[in-house]
């Protein structure tokens, strides 16, 4: 509306105010407002428009035979000419933001699949949220898988933005889902897993800002196995998860933490592994450092734990939903940093 408000504007102004008040500038505003929000239809109305109403004016104020009237016209008519050459412009521009967009959603699907809504006794649910916002994919990651030792989980972060975080990214998804069918128990996944980061980083050495420091990932491996109510939790340097159990919401913080993944050589007696009880009705919340790293305009950290514990009863989907409204409140609309989160719920034996 604001091209059409613009243009009524310039009339009133020529028609109700001295004739040495010109409407030039409220029609060219409407031109080239026009231009950026009109598609060329529109934008060649409101240029037809604004040449039109100068000419009335000029005619009703009896102005024709004034020099400044043509060159006047001759001004408006250019803007109209540019207003049009602009909208195309725009619009083309529009058009390969629309092909970036679903070229990323393309890739965001092939790295990071949507998890499956159920697998065995397990009830999943998946959030994903890029501080990218035009390209829809970061550094952050999860995947859950069905094995022969239950369902195997992982949650991950790529320190580092960019496309170096994405293939890295990328680099461990197809390791994990790989190795979580054959692997005998969550050390010895974690073992793959840095044997193929470890790996992927000797072969590009060369990659500019893929020094060590900038190429780890944290990292939660989790298991439920079938026939017992437990979660075998392995750390590599990644916030806890949440246990909720009825109303209390526990992070299961661990007894021997691991350092991320890619700096094995830390790792002197192998991977710890935690055990928590997991009964039928519990769930387990799952997240990278951008949900509590939100902040709000005082600048204090989201209180995760203090903000879950009003959810815990809801399912996953629901969960999920009523987190990520709270984040997006709670930042005032501006998430800048990656968001993952993935919640498994155990559901009771038939």
């Amino acid at each position: 509306m604001l091209p059409a408000l613009l243009l009524f504007t310039g009339l009133f102004v020529g028609l109700f105010t001295p004739q040495g008040v010109r409407p030039d500038a409220f029609l060219t505003a409407a031109m080239v407002s026009a231009a950026a929000l009109l598609s060329l239809r529109g934008t060649v109305l409101i240029g037809v428009g604004a040449c039109a109403s100068f000419v009335g004016l000029t005619v009703d104020f009896n102005a024709l035979r004034e020099a400044t009237a043509y060159s006047e016209l001759a001004t408006l008519t250019a803007v109209a000419a540019f207003a049009v050459f602009l909208n195309r412009l725009l619009d083309r521009s529009a058009r390969r933001l629309v092909e970036v967009r679903s070229v990323a959603e393309a890739a965001q699907l092939a790295v990071l699949h949507p998890v499956p809504r159920r697998l065995g006794h397990v009830t999943l649910e998946s959030l994903y949220h890029s501080a990218a916002a035009e390209a829809r994919i970061g550094g952050d990651l999860y995947e859950a898988m069905r094995t022969p030792s239950g369902v195997r989980l992982l949650i991950g972060d790529v320190r580092g933005k960019g496309l170096l975080a994405v293939q890295t990214a990328a680099t461990l998804l197809s390791a994990f889902r790989e190795a979580a069918h054959d692997a005998p128990d969550l050390p010895h996944l974690a073992r793959r897993l840095e044997t193929s980061m470890s790996r992927r980083a000797s072969r590009y050495p060369e990659v500019p800002g893929s020094e060590i420091s900038e190429r780890f990932i944290t990292a939660i491996l989790a298991e439920i196995p079938d026939d017992e109510p437990v979660v075998r939790i392995v750390t590599c340097g990644h916030p806890p998860p949440l246990l909720l159990h009825r109303d209390e919401v526990r992070e299961l913080q661990p007894a021997d933490p691991s350092p991320p993944l890619n700096l094995g050589v830390l790792v002197n007696d192998g991977y710890h592994v935690d055990l928590a009880p997991f009964h039928p009705g519990d769930q387990l919340l799952l997240y990278t450092d951008g949900v509590t790293e939100t902040r709000d305009c005082s600048g204090a950290f989201y209180p995760l734990a203090e903000r879950v514990r009003s959810w815990s009863g809801e399912a996953p989907h629901r969960l999920l939903d009523h987190l990520h409204r709270d984040l997006i409140a709670y930042s005032g609309g501006e998430l800048d940093d990656d968001i993952a989160a993935l919640v498994a719920r155990r559901s009771p034996s038939r």
